[in-house]
């Protein structure tokens, strides 16, 4: 269905409508995506007030057929926020509609507009004594209502979830220009379909996001982190199962790091302090969040020491108090740094079961082996399954020089993800990165069946057209 740019006419209709106020000047900052692989467009730039201003915006959109793209805090790594190509949209920011609506302690509820920094989430609910748990390197500029819109993963999954299962209802502006009042505060309501959990990683095609009611949680009286060398990815497994085993779901992250992730580190950071002097071939960083009376150091003592004898650790490091529990964390959170400036060929966000972790490493050693001399970081949340697999040029060179080689180490990596009944988007999303991916590895009939979905909500195709489904 064709679609037409954002012009002179619909910015008139605008500021007929909600005044002078909502329209702003485009800047540089919403054409880019962090990882600089698109280069956007956009007609017109609106940051509205509140839900009404953009069930307007929507709306007048809608009527005259111009393409309209959500953006939250512009941190999203697969494009969805930039619209590369076709008729020039309307960009909806959200980053005006930043208020704590409310918060129920007792309830362990927390009612956040869309617009909301996620460490201002925190700060809310911390002031509630309770804890919001998305935990993402972010968290100081991505929004709540972006979080949810791509489902949003991060550290914190092993134990409290994704995105998605932190969410008990939303508001949201419908592709019609409608408000739904979603709002619930409810753990139980069975009736009919699930609207939130729709709107949920839809990535801003089915609707926007404007507000949210969020799962808060008791703080742990107790926080304990430390990070251990294993002798392989099998002992990883190995001791997330015996962890578990011994201190039951008061794990909170269990996170799988790779020499060379350390070596970046020290080639282009070497600030950040590393806890091992030889840097290890593989470490898991591990915390802990317990209840009142219980000791995390000595959990985590009791961990290595049974842990030791099996084999499946060498060394160990257990932070002895908040600034070396940083410490050990800066390690993980950096690497991501470290990966922007190294430059990767490719990278992927990729998750596969559990168990067949090891054996997925080690064959895709080889197909990218198979293809150069390149190096693979593999680094992630090992206790769902999600890694991050990113693959980088020799040492002393640049990737620019393989650029002709991206898409052939993409599709080895997919195809072997897929291979091993795994995703190409473990918590990323689809965005405009994937949309081929989702296409060549989808299912046809949940593919047809999402389409159906598209075209009920949004007849006129105008929601931020390009992302997840081709047209």
């Amino acid at each position: 269905m064709d679609l037409n740019p954002a012009d002179a006419k619909l910015a008139d209709a605008i500021r007929a409508e909600l005044g002078d106020d909502v329209l702003r000047p485009v800047s540089e900052r919403y054409l880019e995506e962090p990882r600089n692989r698109f280069a956007g467009e956009i007609g017109l730039l609106a940051l509205p007030r509140n839900a009404q201003d953009v069930a307007a915006l929507v709306r007048l959109a809608s009527d005259v057929r111009v393409p309209v793209v959500p953006y939250g805090g512009g941190t999203g790594l697969v494009g969805g926020q930039v619209m590369t190509s076709g008729p020039a949209p309307l960009l909806i920011s959200l980053e005006r509609m930043t208020a704590i609506r409310a918060v129920y302690p007792t309830e362990n509820v927390l009612i956040a507009e869309a617009g909301a920094v996620l460490e201002d989430v925190h700060a809310a609910a911390e002031a509630a004594d309770r804890l919001f748990p998305l935990s993402l390197a972010a968290q100081g500029s991505c929004r709540i209502g972006g979080n949810l819109a791509t489902n949003a993963g991060g550290v914190n999954v092993l134990r409290y979830g994704n995105a998605r299962d932190l969410c008990l209802g939303l508001e949201a502006v419908l592709p019609s220009g409608e408000i739904w009042h979603g709002l619930s505060r409810l753990r139980k309501d069975n009736t009919g379909y699930d609207l939130r959990n729709l709107l949920i990683g839809s990535e801003g095609t089915l609707g926007i996001i404007t507000a949210a009611s969020l799962k808060l949680f008791p703080r742990p009286a107790e926080v304990g982190t430390a990070m251990f060398q294993v002798t392989s990815p099998e002992a990883a497994i190995d001791l997330l199962a015996l962890t578990r085993d011994l201190v039951g779901e008061t794990v909170s992250s269990f996170e799988l790091i790779h020499r060379q992730g350390l070596d970046f580190l020290t080639e282009v950071l070497p600030d950040v302090r590393q806890p091992f002097d030889t840097p290890p071939d593989w470490s898991v960083l591990i915390e802990l969040g317990l209840a009142a009376g219980q000791t995390a150091s000595e959990r985590l003592e009791a961990i290595f020491a049974a842990a030791e004898p099996r084999g499946l650790v060498k060394d160990g490091v257990i932070a002895q108090s908040e600034a070396q529990r940083r410490a050990l964390w800066a390690v993980r959170e950096r690497i991501p740094e470290a990966n922007r400036l190294i430059g990767s060929v490719s990278s992927h966000d990729i998750s596969v079961p559990i168990s067949t972790i090891p054996e997925f490493i080690r064959q895709g050693a080889e197909v990218i082996g198979a293809l150069s001399p390149f190096r693979i970081n593999c680094f992630g949340h090992l206790g769902d399954g999600n890694l991050h697999y990113n693959v980088f040029p020799p040492k002393g060179q640049n990737r620019d020089a393989f650029d002709g080689h991206r898409k052939a180490v993409k599709s080895a990596v997919h195809d072997l993800v897929h291979a091993f009944d795994g995703s190409v988007s473990a918590e990323h999303g689809v965005g405009r990165l994937k949309v081929e991916d989702l296409e060549r590895y989808g299912d046809p009939v949940k593919l047809q069946a999402m389409r159906g979905i598209k075209a009920a909500l949004d007849p006129k195709g105008i929601m931020n057209p390009g992302v997840i489904l081709t047209a």
